[in-house]
């Protein structure tokens, strides 16, 4: 039993491609972790006098980028060779993180200087993660996309638990300059693992034809509610609960800790995080329900840090942290690519990012000013009470949707319907339809609904879709979208 459970756990690793990039996602990742880490604590400490509102500022300008441009950056990752486009941003990224290293070493980096790299920074990764998050779908087959992202997440999570601990400790042994080279150098494992990947191998992609393919993201996810709702929750904890370096770093000055320990925190963090990837990956599919579960989880793990009473214990709620917030984020991210159609998956995930890291320009200065003038516990209780609507949110959804009902023989239990949704691409007019995603994605609908109607082989073809046509679990009536009815439950 526990050797098929590890089979289906790493199935991806059976992967080529996903091997090398892999591997080479981890190194680069943990550099990313290392650079986060001092850009913080240079901040904090070094460019101000423990001011967490500057922190917040900071972290507003590089999230903004991917929110502004979040139609273009879509866009792009749709439209070019992800691999290539993936290789550019990787060595901006690397630019950058060595001229903010020598500007450190040389001592004539200053708050201005570092707030303008800070919006160079976002935007290079605007248009570096949905290409990121899409080019997974590239590496992998349908089947193993969902596994695919939640190993991503747990490569993520692994460098969470390395870099900023290796930070702390280089911070204080030599000074956060080397640690920006360190992040610069580790940007190369990337760039050769993409060097490296058989593009003979890579996953066929299907693209929308037509110029004005924008707004075809927005329109695709107005029409699905479930990713409405997911969208919303992921936005309340993108916003004011995901801001673990100025909750971290405010509550390691608080317990009189310096760079190691705050350092020590977010690696603490990255454990539960950790656990909780390697678990969604064992799932076979991401379902809507568990983003549900993951954020009323979340709202309870803050609650326990903002009472923490000292560092251990506060360290100890993080892990509940970590496996909370990435339970919720890979099923939600899972949720999105397996369940949206291949044509628009770049622009959906462009703007499931935007939403993402696009609250963080929103919440994060109001996080930093609670936490300078009321003090850290104080904006933790603000992460909480946000993660608290997000689950309000979903849970009120399931119950007005009628997925969640009383059980027709248990007098006092509950059932919950699952979601199977059809993936639709809007059109503004018939001749925009895509010959291309009409000849790779065959209508095959399910006869549940009304089988003498929708099965009846007489009537118009529009008439029996507008029968069975089903959305993320609400009834859509219209004629003018095409419609990929695989009926593959991943709700």
């Amino acid at each position: 039993m526990s050797s098929g459970n590890g089979s289906a756990m790493f199935r991806s690793f059976s992967i080529f491609n996903y091997r090398v990039w892999f591997i080479g996602a981890l190194v680069s990742n943990v550099g990313a972790w290392m650079q986060s880490t001092a850009l913080s604590w240079v901040v904090l400490t070094q460019l101000t006098h423990n001011d967490a509102g500057a922190m917040g500022i900071t972290m507003a300008l590089q999230f903004a980028p991917p929110l502004l441009l979040v139609g273009v950056t879509g866009w792009v990752a749709d439209r070019f060779d992800r691999r290539k486009l993936l290789m550019l941003t990787q060595s901006l990224l690397l630019v950058l993180g060595l001229t903010i290293g020598v500007l450190l070493l040389r001592g004539v980096m200053t708050l201005p200087l570092m707030l303008v790299f800070a919006v160079a920074l976002g935007v290079v990764a605007a248009f570096d993660n949905p290409s990121r998050q899409a080019f997974v779908s590239d590496l992998v087959s349908q089947e193993n996309a969902s596994n695919a992202v939640a190993l991503n997440a747990a490569s993520f999570n692994t460098a969470r638990m390395i870099g900023p601990a290796v930070a702390g400790i280089v911070i204080v042994a030599v000074g956060t300059g080397w640690v920006f080279l360190v992040n610069a150098v580790a940007f190369l494992a990337m760039i050769v693992a993409l060097r490296v990947i058989r593009t003979d191998e890579l996953v066929p992609r299907v693209k929308a034809t037509g110029a004005n393919r924008l707004a075809d993201g927005f329109r695709y996810v107005r029409r699905r509610p479930d990713l409405m709702v997911t969208f919303a929750m992921v936005f309340l904890l993108g916003a004011f609960g995901m801001n673990f370096p100025i909750f971290a770093s405010t509550m390691a000055l608080e317990f009189g800790r310096d760079a190691d320990g705050y350092g020590l925190l977010s690696s603490i963090l990255a454990i539960g995080s950790l656990a909780g990837a390697l678990l969604a990956a064992r799932r076979d599919r991401a379902r809507i329900r568990l983003v549900i579960v993951g954020a009323g989880m979340f709202a309870v793990a803050a609650s326990l840090s903002a009472l923490a009473p000292s560092y251990w214990l506060y360290a100890a709620t993080l892990m509940l942290t970590g496996f909370a917030v990435v339970t919720t984020l890979t099923t939600a991210n899972g949720y999105v690519q397996t369940t949206t159609d291949p044509a628009l998956r770049g622009r959906v995930l462009a703007l499931y990012m935007a939403i993402l890291m696009g609250g963080t320009p929103v919440g994060a200065p109001i996080v930093g000013y609670v936490a300078a003038h009321a003090g850290p516990r104080a904006a933790i209780w603000l992460g909480a009470g946000a993660a608290l609507l997000a689950f309000t949110i979903g849970f009120s959804w399931l119950v007005l949707s009628g997925r969640l009902h009383r059980h027709e023989s248990r007098r006092f239990a509950f059932s919950l319907d699952e979601t199977r949704p059809i993936s639709v691409v809007n059109r503004v007019a018939p001749e925009e339809f895509s010959d291309e995603v009409a000849a790779t994605t065959p209508i095959r609908l399910p006869s549940v609904t009304v089988p003498d109607l929708a099965s009846d082989p007489r009537r118009p073809a529009a008439e029996r879709l507008d029968d069975e046509c089903e959305v993320g679990g609400e009834r859509e009536v219209s004629r003018d979208r095409l419609i990929d009815g695989r009926p593959d439950n991943r709700g």
